[in-house]
């Protein structure tokens, strides 16, 4: 095995986002860059002879052709075991168990996730990279700044050339000193998911005549939800639309929310709409709940699980605590204040669950941008949260629309909508984000739209774990009567900027329960379009999307 080094130069756009690193496609075709940042994480993760790498990804465009170049980047760097779904494919929650579990009962180092989740796909939309540690989860902030600034003063990266191997057979390869084994991307994931659910209550309700559609969205998801949904669970054939994974996602925007869902949303509101139906993302991560002519938001989805867990087997035993993410709604919050568990705020991103759930205090997790997740793996989870909302709805013999209702009744609603304004030119975005910072100190006593403001600032957040501290996370507008805006730029895009708008209002009078959320929060959306200037600033007279 013959080992090369390459000289090369740094890339000034090699700084990790959210959730690793995200461009459009042909930026990661461009010679080098791939390859730099590939080097610049490997330095950083160090991994042992001896020591195993996860690798997949969501079978975007470009997704094997990056996985032959990393697995030669990894026989260079001395890593002698690597692990690889087949065709290259792992969805995210599968990778993060597979780190975890690793291969022959021998947990991994960490893995290299190949995708940019909810983003578009095919050659002309977005492709990305992240590297998880070997409790299963994103690297945290302290290893990507690390990586960042190694990305920056990189002068060459190690590459070999190694035997031709196949992604698609199932079993170990030797290529010179590296082990790579093909595994079976979905056994090990479907196996976990029978040890948690009650498949046996989830397949007599289906028998019953229980109706579901689950959209993969052409998306990694496809295969998951066939083998657990219609093999393990018996739902008819076809059950599970667009399943299976395209590079393009077959031309479509691999996001499950009301605008994008689109086929799916048609069916469940339609005339002969199923019971249920459900959607995942590009990297399965991600999920949206329906029931028949009713639409679950992220934040009430969280707190319904929180306040049934105990209905599920893996969770019967009670829950540790609860988290959300800043912006997510303080549904959930209520349910554990009744519970008398803690519950945890937050910023935005996955990694910074990684720590409490190391650390058992918390057992559920929740971020508004429809991810939902356990102590079951370090990521949030699509399919997962699929499997909990039908245990739940085998356990207590109601609808969805019916659990929902009956848990507003119990706890109050919380009414909320996203506004999100994609592809922003980002000094525009930064003038909105920097005209509201300018406002903090003015802002608390003020009266707006009938609502008191009690406090304003910039969200910043310190680890219990560790003492971390991470800061400038969102700008909060909190109200005496409970009532919360949030703006926040999401580092989800490759293009521009995306701003997010959260709004949010409490409702407890049982006689308003059940309002059209628009008109709920109608008072609160001309604040949060007033406050930011946001139409002035971007030019932007209506929202992206709209959930």
């Amino acid at each position: 095995m013959v080992v090369k080094t390459v000289p090369t130069s740094p890339f000034a756009d090699q700084r990790p986002g959210t959730s690793g690193l995200r461009k459009r496609t042909n930026v990661f075709q461009q010679p080098h860059y791939l390859e730099n940042f590939v080097q610049a994480v490997l330095d950083e993760a160090a991994l042992q002879p001896g020591q195993t790498l996860v690798l997949g990804g969501d079978g975007r465009f470009h997704n094997r052709e990056a996985i032959h170049t990393i697995v030669r980047m990894a026989a260079a760097n001395g890593i002698t075991h690597v692990v690889v779904g087949r065709g290259g494919l792992l969805s995210t929650p599968a990778a993060s168990h597979l780190i975890r579990r690793g291969v022959r009962g021998q947990p991994a180092a960490g893995g290299i996730i190949l995708s940019a989740s909810h983003n578009p796909g095919g050659a002309d939309g977005d492709f990305g990279i992240k590297y998880n540690t070997g409790n299963g989860g994103p690297a945290p902030e302290v290893f990507t700044n690390r990586v960042a600034e190694r990305a920056a003063s990189l002068s060459a990266y190690r590459v070999a050339d190694v035997p031709v191997f196949d992604l698609d057979v199932l079993g170990a390869q030797t290529l010179g000193t590296l082990t790579l084994e093909v595994v079976d991307p979905v056994a090990a994931y479907a196996d976990l998911m029978a040890a948690l659910f009650d498949l046996e209550a989830i397949r007599a309700l289906l028998a019953g005549g229980f109706a579901l559609r689950f959209d993969a969205m052409h998306a990694i998801t496809g295969p998951y939800a066939v083998e657990i949904l219609e093999r393990r669970l018996g739902a008819p054939a076809g059950t599970v639309i667009n399943a299976v994974p395209l590079p393009d996602f077959g031309g479509g925007h691999p996001d499950p929310n009301l605008t994008y869902a689109h086929e799916l949303v048609e069916e469940l509101f339609g005339d002969h709409a199923p019971d249920f139906g459900a959607a995942s993302d590009g990297d399965g991560d991600r999920n949206m709940i329906l029931g028949r002519r009713f639409f679950v938001t992220p934040s009430d989805s969280l707190a319904v699980l929180a306040a049934n867990a105990t209905l599920v087997p893996g969770y019967r035993d009670g829950l540790a605590g609860v988290a959300r993410s800043m912006p997510t709604s303080a549904a959930v919050d209520v349910v554990a204040e009744r519970l008398g568990i803690p519950c945890f705020e937050t910023p935005t991103g996955w990694k910074f669950f990684g720590n409490l759930l190391d650390a058992g205090r918390i057992s559920l997790c929740g971020e508004e941008s429809f991810g939902t997740g356990s102590n079951h793996v370090r990521e949030k989870d699509g399919l997962w949260a699929v499997l909990f909302w039908l245990n739940i709805v085998a356990a207590r013999g109601e609808s969805v629309e019916q659990i929902v209702r009956g848990h507003w009744a119990e706890y109050g609603r919380n009414y909320y909508t996203r506004y999100d304004y994609e592809g922003v030119p980002t000094e525009a975005a930064n003038a909105v984000m920097a005209g509201l910072r300018a406002q903090l100190d003015s802002l608390p006593g003020r009266t707006l739209a009938g609502r008191v403001v009690s406090q304003a600032d910039d969200f910043a957040y310190t680890d219990p774990v560790d003492g971390a501290v991470s800061r400038r996370q969102g700008i909060r507008l909190l109200f005496q009567d409970g009532a919360r805006i949030v703006f926040r730029l999401s580092g989800t895009g490759t293009e521009g900027a995306t701003i997010r708008v959260y709004i949010e209002s409490r409702e407890t009078d049982v006689e308003r329960l059940g309002l059209d959320t628009a008109s709920a929060l109608a008072d609160l959306v001309n604040v949060a379009l007033t406050v930011s200037a946001l139409r002035e600033h971007t030019g932007r007279s209506e929202p992206t999307v709209v959930t």
